[in-house]
This record gives structure tokens, C-alpha cells and sequence, in this order.
């Protein structure tokens, strides 16, 4: 149910994937609702309870002010939830925050004005004390992730897959078949939007104390992050890729070719040669990637 007001002159969809959140979600959600009624914007909130097993269906139903419900029969993944609330929602714009009490509420007008704007066509809030709730053993992949993320998109980013954003949704809809079922959909669509040259602006937020317990499986899902990364780079910015790699390969074959020559007495030339072969046809693969990738859908079109 889409709020109204005379004052309002905005539509935002909020989407809140929700999986076993009995915990967080009654008071996060009233908490998002109070901060939106208090806002200059026309909105609504969509909670998507993704085949949650424990009482969170019962209480969204009980929740006294005006909310969409969607049920996913089975757990699909916060990916999946995320696009079928974004197939739901009337609103121009979009914003994704989470059902466990991580994200304050109170930044999401800031970055829905940033959007709206269009100073941005994503705005992002990015974690400031996500260090110190991040696990010993999944900082180091997730530093690898960002340092990645940051080469691939030209720019330094502060927090790769916060889970509060706001984009407009006719991106959303054209990056829609290519957005992953699970966490890293918050990844690829950082990503996907810098390396088309779109705007994405940051705000930094505290990251609170979840209430519940976290759906993140460490080892599992940095691997997959990482997989994913690496997979996206080819995607959108496969040049990045590909000449490192075919620059390191003909300075072997250099290199080899001098040092069989001067210090074993031969000329190494087949191998040398295969090494160079190799280094010219990684760079015509990245070359091929890098004009196939322009006619993918969400390349700046002019707005």
C-alpha cells in the first residue's frame, strides 16, 4: 500500500527482504516507517519474507501501519527477494535496506535525495564500523574484494556490498536477468553501474549490532564473492583483465628470449615464441570482450 500525502512529491519503493527475522524485523521495519512518514517523500515498503521458517510472516501480518507482504514459498536467496520486490514496485526510485536492525533508517532520505536529485544514480551507504563486526577470518577476502572491485571500476570504494542503497529503478529493470540470487547482488550492481560510467555516491553510516543471527556462511560465500568479482571484471571491464595478462606474457617471452640467449648459451625460440603467441592472444580476446561488452544494455545511453 503506497503511503499518500498532499506534501509528499516523491514514490519510493523500499524493498526489505526478510529470512528469519523474528527478532529484528518488527522494530526495524516500524523504525524505517517512522523515519519515511517523517520524510518529504511519497513512499511505500515492500517486505519480501523469504520462506522464512520462524514467526517472521506472523509478524509482518501483525504490523499496524501499511505494508506490502510477498512470500516466497521457499528460500530463494536475498538476490532473488530483492528483484521480486523490484518487479512489485511502482515507485521511480528504489531502496534496499535489511530486516536485522544493521542499517539507521534516518540516512535513507539523505540518500534518496542524492538519487532523486540526480546527483547519483545510486547512493550508497557505506559501513564506517563494519570492521569491527566483520570476523577475523573473512576481513582479508573481504579487503581482496574491495581492492578488486576498486581496479575493475577505476575508483575506490568504500563499501562494495552494503545492503543500504537506492537506485532508480529502470536501471534496476535493465540489469535485472544479470543480477545474482544470493548476497552478491548488492556487488554486481555497484559494479555494473561504475564501469558504465554511471554515478555512485557514498554516505558513511554506523553499522549497528544485528539483532538475530547472520545468514552470511563465511568461507562459503567470500569464495563466491570473489568468484564473483573476478567473473564481473570480465564482464564489464575485461580489458582490465586481459592486458595485464597479455603484457606479462610477452615481457616473459622477452625475458626468457634474453636469458636462454645470454646466460644459457641458446636461443630458447619456440618457447619464447609460444609465450608471445599466447601474450597477442590474450590481448585480441580482451580486445573482442571489450566491443561485445558495449552492446550490453545498461551502457550509458545519453541521460
Amino acid at each position: 500500500m503506497t503511503v499518500k500525502n498532499d506534501k509528499k512529491v516523491l514514490n519510493v519503493s523500499v524493498v526489505v527482504p526478510c529470512y528469519n527475522e523474528e527478532n529484528g524485523a518488527a522494530v526495524a521495519l516500524k523504525e524505517l516507517y517512522a523515519v519515511l512518514e517523517g520524510s518529504t517523500f511519497s513512499f511505500e515498503i515492500i517486505a519480501v519474507d523469504d520462506g522464512s521458517e520462524d514467526k517472521t510472516s506472523e509478524i509482518l501480518q501483525s504490523l499496524d501501519f501499511p505494508i506490502r507482504i510477498l512470500h516466497n514459498s521457499e528460500n530463494r536467496g536475498y538476490g532473488a527477494s530483492i528483484k521480486r520486490g523490484i518487479r512489485h514496485a511502482k515507485g521511480e526510485l528504489i531502496a534496499i535496506t535489511d530486516a536485522d536492525g544493521t542499517y539507521p533508517p534516518f540516512t535513507l532520505p539523505d540518500l534518496i535525495s542524492l538519487t532523486h536529485s540526480g546527483e547519483a544514480h545510486m547512493a550508497v551507504a557505506a559501513r564506517v564500523s563494519d570492521k569491527n563486526a566483520t570476523p577475523l577470518i573473512r576481513r582479508p577476502a573481504k579487503w581482496f574484494l574491495r581492492a578488486m572491485a576498486s581496479f575493475v571500476s577505476g575508483r575506490k570504494i568504500p563499501d562494495i556490498n552494503s545492503g543500504l542503497r537506492v537506485f532508480r529503478k529502470d536501471l534496476a529493470e535493465k540489469l535485472i536477468g544479470i543480477l545474482p540470487d544470493g548476497f552478491s547482488l548488492t556487488t554486481t550492481i555497484t559494479l555494473a553501474l561504475l564501469t558504465n560510467g554511471y554515478t555512485v555516491e557514498y554516505r558513511t553510516v554506523d553499522y549497528l549490532k544485528r539483532k538475530g543471527v547472520s545468514k552470511i556462511r563465511p568461507i562459503r560465500d567470500t569464495l563466491l564473492f570473489i568468484q564473483l568479482t573476478l567473473k564481473i571484471a570480465l564482464y564489464f571491464a575485461p580489458l582490465k583483465v586481459f592486458v595485464p595478462f597479455s603484457f606479462l606474457l610477452m615481457v616473459a617471452s622477452l625475458v626468457w628470449a634474453l636469458f636462454s640467449y645470454f646466460i644459457l648459451g641458446r636461443l630458447a625460440d619456440t618457447s619464447s615464441l609460444v609465450l608471445a603467441l599466447g601474450g597477442l592472444q590474450m590481448g585480441a580476446i580482451g580486445m573482442l570482450a571489450e566491443m561485445i561488452r558495449y552492446n550490453f544494455p545498461v551502457n550509458r545511453d545519453g541521460d
